[in-house]
């Protein structure tokens, strides 16, 4: 049995490199050098060609390198006998946590107003609210919302959730369903987003959410850039609706040079940095996978392929 990685503009030497070390007897291939497509059962992915898997007999399983999974998901080709699996690891979630909780307090203490005062040579106090002061929405409440809110109720802040099903958290007042969504939304003074990207997840970042916010509302966004309608969001800033938006995610990556969103004075952008997967930090669950596909044991953090999660 093999091991296929594929990763299109991804340098793969990293991980070619954890996995060996992990599991010296693995017979690796990389994407798109030659090799035997009948060997590989179990392949480590992201952004793979569309289609490509049907061309692998005998693949059983195919593994994210990151938490996301819908650049798997979204291939209408792959085979439906293909598990899929995602990587739920700590560095990863205490990465994400760490992210949000800055780009939180940079919006609380008003550190976009004051760079632009410092660009303009102008002395410029302004208010700032407390943190016990915000209550903070996550959208998305799984593995990674739950470390985002751990560090927020940490530092003081008021959290909420939403989920598709109902969770309970401690000190998290918990909202699920569409009966509450709207409640939810209503007391976000800050909104994370941190969903899944599935078709029903799809441009759920729009006007119409929006204008259920708080006036004033801030909106992070660390989940992916097609959860939002880009328009939507300039829209509600610029008639002062939301006070501004935090954006780590793009539905095109870069971003285009002419982008409105690079030189709005409200809108902070980051370069898909939130949380990045570290090859030696999540190689040994999927070597564990691997081992566990040869013994035909249980695979861990299979993604049930009809919720897209």
């Amino acid at each position: 049995m093999s091991l296929l990685i594929v990763s299109p503009g991804k340098d793969p030497k990293a991980w070619v490199e954890a996995l060996k070390n992990q599991h010296p007897g693995l017979n690796i291939y990389v994407y798109p050098e030659d090799h035997d497509k009948e060997e590989v059962e179990f392949a480590l992915t992201w952004n793979h060609p569309r289609g490509i898997f049907q061309n692998y007999p005998n693949l059983k399983v195919v593994a994210s390198m990151g938490a996301g999974v819908d650049h798997i998901t979204s291939d209408q080709e792959l085979p439906e006998n293909i598990k899929i699996t995602k990587v739920v690891d700590d560095r990863l979630e205490q990465d994400m946590g760490t992210f949000v909780l800055t780009l939180i307090l940079a919006h609380q203490r008003n550190l976009l107003h004051y760079r632009e005062s410092q660009i303009n040579e102008k002395w410029e106090p302004v208010s700032y609210t407390r943190n016990n002061d915000v209550k903070v929405g996550i959208l998305g409440i799984g593995n990674l919302g739950q470390s985002v809110a751990n560090n927020l109720l940490k530092n003081g802040f008021q959290v909420i959730g939403f989920s598709r099903h109902k969770k309970e958290f401690e000190n998290v007042e918990s909202f699920a369903g569409e009966d509450e969504f709207d409640e939810f939304l209503e007391q976000s003074d800050i909104l994370v987003n941190m969903l899944p990207l599935t078709p029903d997840t799809e441009k759920i970042l729009n006007k119409e959410l929006f204008e259920k916010l708080p006036k004033g509302a801030y909106v992070i966004n660390v989940a992916r850039g097609e959860h939002l309608v880009e328009q939507d969001l300039l829209a509600k800033v610029d008639d002062g609706h939301l006070s501004g938006a935090a954006l780590d995610v793009f539905w095109e990556e870069p971003i285009r040079d002419e982008h409105p969103f690079w030189k709005h004075p409200k809108i902070r952008i980051t370069p898909h940095i939130a949380s990045v997967t570290h090859p030696n930090s999540v190689v040994p669950q999927i070597i564990e996978n691997y081992e566990r596909l040869q013994d035909e044991e249980e695979l861990k953090n299979v993604v049930e392929r009809d919720r897209g999660y």
